[in-house]
């Protein structure tokens, strides 16, 4: 558990939960899921002195829940953002980006280890309270951030880092939307790893020395997709119900509020945004894989019909040769030819000309080596 004290250019990790709020400025108290559940009464209690409310059981019960889908409820002291994340699990990417592991075996593991694990956000006034799994690297990711920016700022103060260092978020509102859109942007690299999956799958299916029998790794997939897309919904959901609830706050007091108000509402849509476009390219990953399943069906089909028609073609050039040969063995002591010494040679070369001319007829009307007839 760590807490930090963020005022315009400070950024500054507090040793333990202090007694009371500064006189400027917000905390942001930063948790794995375990430790809230362990240290809830102290949190509870020090949220109590700070804001003067502490967290409803039922929305501690949903802090806690790790199967909780993306949600947004408020109350009169605070707003509580449940945002699940999508991230490829640990060395998922470096696993099935590797050619020489692309097995099966290595894609159905790269699936399992797609990872959806929910992150809380209690918004207070002046207290940020986040929630994360134990392996979540965005707290960390900007902890990290927002301390080099103040070593570098203040190791040259005209370097640009001064200025990066003054982009420090402003209020608890403005972190959270922050590391929200970083969660989002992390999709990135589930993106390529859900892409190369998808060219694997369809690179077997569509592979004509070797029958395609991996279906079950395919429904994976599928459900993978399905279950991305839930997630992203559930997203968009929950950040509408933020967008309007922001719409549904007081009137700033003066105009530098009114213009951080503003600033959250741009960066509330342009998060919209980019969860709209996530979510349409899980859609465009979705409808690739059902293209995929259909073309790889109409080319067996066509692989079906190929076969049957050169069957047909075929019987139909041997089935007037069978009839000659048949003729010219029935029991009749006298027939045509049958007595000639040149008989044989003469019936060879009729059945010759017979299938040649059969063969001639299939192949101008392109019932052999095309698709389809002359018309």
């Amino acid at each position: 558990m760590q807490v930090f004290h963020i005022q315009g250019d400070q950024f500054t990790e507090l040793p333990d939960l202090p007694d009371q709020l500064p006189e400027t400025g917000y905390f942001w108290l930063n948790t794995g899921r375990r430790e809230f559940e362990v240290n809830l009464g102290a949190i509870q209690t020090a949220l109590q002195r700070w804001t003067g409310a502490a967290v409803v059981d039922l929305h501690v019960a949903d802090l806690l829940n790790n199967q909780l889908p993306s949600s947004f409820d408020y109350t009169s002291c605070y707003d509580l953002l449940v945002f699940r994340r999508l991230a490829a699990g640990e060395g998922s990417a470096a696993m099935f980006l590797d050619d020489s592991k692309g097995t099966v075996s290595s894609a159905k593991e790269a699936l399992a280890a797609i990872d959806t694990s929910p992150v809380g956000f209690a918004v207070f006034d002046r207290v940020l309270m986040s929630v994360h799994p134990a392996d979540c690297q965005v707290r960390e990711y900007f902890a990290n951030r927002f301390q080099h920016q103040l070593q570098s700022a203040s190791g040259d103060a005209g370097s640009p880092d001064v200025r990066a260092a003054a982009r420090l978020p402003t209020s608890p509102a403005d972190l959270m939307l922050r590391m929200v859109n970083h969660m989002v942007d992390n999709y990135l690299g589930l993106r390529r790893l859900l892409s190369r999956q998808l060219d694997y799958l369809q690179k077997e299916l569509f592979n004509p020395r070797s029958p395609f029998d991996n279906w079950q790794m395919l429904l994976d997939s599928r459900n993978a997709l399905h279950l991305l897309e839930d997630t992203c919904e559930d997203q968009r959901s929950a950040i509408t119900e933020w967008i309007d609830a922001l719409d549904e706050w007081p009137p700033a007091a003066d105009a530098a509020a009114q213009r951080e108000r503003d600033l959250l509402r741009v960066r509330s849509r342009d998060l919209l945004e980019h969860i709209g476009r996530v979510l349409g390219h899980v859609r465009r990953l979705e409808s690739s894989s059902e293209s995929a399943v259909q073309m790889h069906f109409s080319a067996q089909s066509n692989r079906t019909n190929d076969i049957m028609r050169t069957l047909t073609v075929l019987t139909a050039i041997f089935l007037p040769l069978n009839l000659v040969t048949g003729i010219f063995g029935m029991n009749f002591e006298v027939m045509p030819l049958l007595k000639l010494d040149s008989g044989f040679w003469i019936s060879i070369g009729m059945m010759v000309l017979i299938a040649a001319g059969l063969l001639g007829f299939f192949l101008r009307k392109r019932y052999v080596g095309g698709s389809g007839s002359k018309g």
